[in-house]
C-alpha cells in the first residue's frame, strides 16, 4: 500500500532528531535520495499480493 502524503524529507528530519543525529545540510539531500530509493525497493515487497490462504512458516529452514 502506498502511504499517501508520505514526505521522505520530513521523515529524515524527524528521524535525525529522534536518534540525535547531527545531519549536516550538505548531506541531507543525499540521505533523502537514498530513502526515496529504499521506499521504491520496499514497495516491491509491500505491494506484492499474498493470498489469504497462505500461512506463515513457524520455523525458517534454508
Amino acid at each position: 500500500m502506498e502511504s499517501q502524503g508520505f514526505d521522505v524529507g520530513e521523515y529524515v528530519d524527524k528521524m535525525a532528531l529522534l536518534v540525535d543525529l547531527q545531519l549536516r545540510d550538505e548531506y541531507r539531500d543525499g540521505v533523502v535520495a537514498n530513502f526515496e530509493r529504499i521506499k521504491a525497493i520496499a514497495s516491491l515487497v509491500t505491494e506484492f499480493p499474498i493470498p489469504e490462504e497462505v500461512e506463515v512458516a513457524p520455523v525458517f529452514e534454508p
